[in-house]
């Protein structure tokens, strides 16, 4: 389909740049235009970082999801960086997403789609344009592939040639993964391998070799049955998807490709983009932009989310009611979720959009520890998640899937959990530039807690039970 007909509901004529002339937030003011010119044009001469096929491939297997056929796993890293960009970071990422998607597939009896934060979650939205430390005001740090952490005057210009080194590391990053994903790493056969060494003594660690040990029985059973890795290969690989929000649109546009067998518009940086709840404006340049991409998108649904103008929003992005065209990503706090979600449920269902409704627990559970450090409780994250199944299913829809932020790493950033982490215990390995992350053993304990409430709702238990778990 060209531009020249190319039609979106009733906004009008899509074109990759027409959010240009369109209200805009949550981007930097750079110095230099000449130069932003120079490094847009270079990365729409680069070649793309995923295929339309592959985004068609995930918008299918979000269709399942909204028919409650699968369950959606999203996850990754806050904010990723150029400083700790190595494989070993990368690997270990993975390997959790894998021991929570078995984990969510045998424990739940449900397929699990997995979408990972990563490969080019590099921009964060800010509260606020600027900070102040000890009387200095500088630009706020948003993200690598803008502006630098350090708090210097130099590090906080915004630089487009880090949309270059962007571009680059998201390249090596998915070259990685689809090595894991298809080379052999991903073999079922493997999963008591998949266990991190600072988890494997946890007691997380001691229910997933439980687990790992039932998977090896089925596994015999199997090849007993003459169903192995050779005559299967879905025993021996994985799909993993890339998703992030498409915040800095010079990137996103200048990564936007039609797609020669098809003639639609794709943005070929991510399998995935999503809308953050501060630029999700009915008539703004993000909204705008994504609604002419033909990638799965997500919407980010915070407590501030009118229901009416949730219907608009669908409309705009999805106007053919697509299945696994539209995620809503729910990000109300364990406080607020159970007023504030269930007139936007009740109104979907109501007007009868596809849909697919997932949790993200993490945004709305920030707080300040005693100890001065972002953190967020293990205990609120969960409250939630089981917040959000009750909803949805009390309202007659499915709950769809989860999307947190998490890290293969050993780090003390949220408090709580089975390991017990405490507001002290946060300065032992505080590591990220933005926001805490779960690490590997909350991230694991999380996806036991989430296949038992999915079991229950499976086998048809009452909703209280599962609550008071």
């Amino acid at each position: 389909m060209s531009t020249d007909t190319q039609k979106v509901g009733t906004a009008g004529r899509w074109t990759p740049d027409s959010w240009r002339a369109k209200p805009i937030r949550q981007v930097p003011s750079y110095p230099d235009e000449t130069r932003l010119k120079a490094v847009e044009a270079k990365l729409a001469a680069y070649p793309p970082l995923v295929f339309a096929g592959e985004a068609r491939r995930l918008k299918d297997h979000l269709g399942k999801v909204a028919r409650g056929e699968a369950f959606l796993l999203q996850g990754g890293d806050c904010a990723e960086s150029f400083a700790e960009f190595h494989p070993n970071n990368i690997r270990d990422t993975f390997r959790v997403l894998l021991q929570m998607a078995v984990v969510l597939t045998f424990g739940a009896a449900t397929p699990v789609v997995k979408v990972g934060r990563l490969a080019g979650q590099f921009a964060k939205p800010r509260s606020a344009d600027t900070e102040v430390i000890d009387g200095v005001e500088l630009p706020s740090y948003r993200g690598d592939i803008i502006n630098g952490f350090d708090f210097t005057p130099d590090a906080r210009i915004p630089d487009p040639e880090r949309m270059v080194q962007a571009y680059n590391q998201s390249a090596s990053t998915l070259n990685l993964l689809r090595a894991f994903a298809q080379g052999g790493y991903a073999d079922l056969h493997k999963v008591h391998q998949w266990n991190l060494g600072f988890v494997e003594k946890s007691p997380q660690g001691e229910r997933y070799q439980d687990l790992a040990n039932r998977l090896d029985e089925t596994l015999s059973f199997m090849a007993a049955c003459g169903i192995t890795g050779e005559t299967t290969p879905q025993i021996r690989e994985t799909e993993l998807f890339t998703s992030h929000e498409a915040l800095l649109l010079p990137y996103e546009q200048a990564l936007t490709r039609i797609d020669s067998t098809t003639g639609d518009w794709y943005d070929v940086s991510a399998h995935m983009l999503w809308i953050g709840d501060r630029t999700r404006q009915h008539d703004g340049a993000h909204v705008e932009f994504l609604r002419g991409v033909k990638n799965p998108v997500g919407l980010k649904c915070g407590p501030t989310m009118d229901p009416d103008d949730l219907i608009r929003l669908i409309d705009i992005l999805n106007p053919a009611d697509e299945a696994g065209r539209l995620t809503l990503i729910v990000r109300m706090g364990s406080d607020k979720v159970a007023d504030k979600l269930a007139p936007l449920v009740r109104k979907v269902q109501r007007e009868g959009r596809t849909v697919v409704w997932s949790c993200d627990p993490m945004h709305g559970n920030t707080v300040k520890s005693s100890t001065g450090f972002k953190t967020r409780p293990f205990d609120r994250v969960l409250g939630e998640v089981r917040g959000f199944m009750e909803v949805i299913r009390s309202e007659g829809a499915h709950p769809g899937g989860v999307h947190f932020e998490m890290t293969g790493q050993d780090v003390t950033e949220c408090t709580g959990g089975a390991q017990a982490i405490t507001d002290h215990a946060l300065a032992l390995r505080y590591h990220t530039a933005c926001d805490p992350r779960l690490n590997a053993s909350q991230s694991l304990e999380l996806a036991f807690l989430i296949a038992e409430t999915l079991k229950a709702v499976r086998d048809g238990q009452p909703r209280t039970r599962v609550a008071a778990e």
